[in-house]
């Protein structure tokens, strides 16, 4: 199964999360840049998660 990459911060939608770029996820695969995620406290508002760096890949 793969990890969903999403594109945009689901908290401010105005942040590109690029495939290579910083951004944060949970065990749910929601997705934060990373001052949303500080913000947050990085504690997830969907699931209560605690927010990791997600793995970068390289774009192709």
């Amino acid at each position: 199964m793969a990890l969903e990459m999403r594109e945009r911060c689901e908290r401010c939608d105005t942040a590109v999360l690029g495939p290579d770029g910083p951004a944060l996820i949970c065990s749910y695969e929601c997705s934060f840049c990373v001052p949303c995620g500080d913000a947050m406290e990085g504690v997830c508002p969907n699931c209560g998660g605690e927010l990791v760096r997600r793995p970068r890949r390289v774009a192709g």
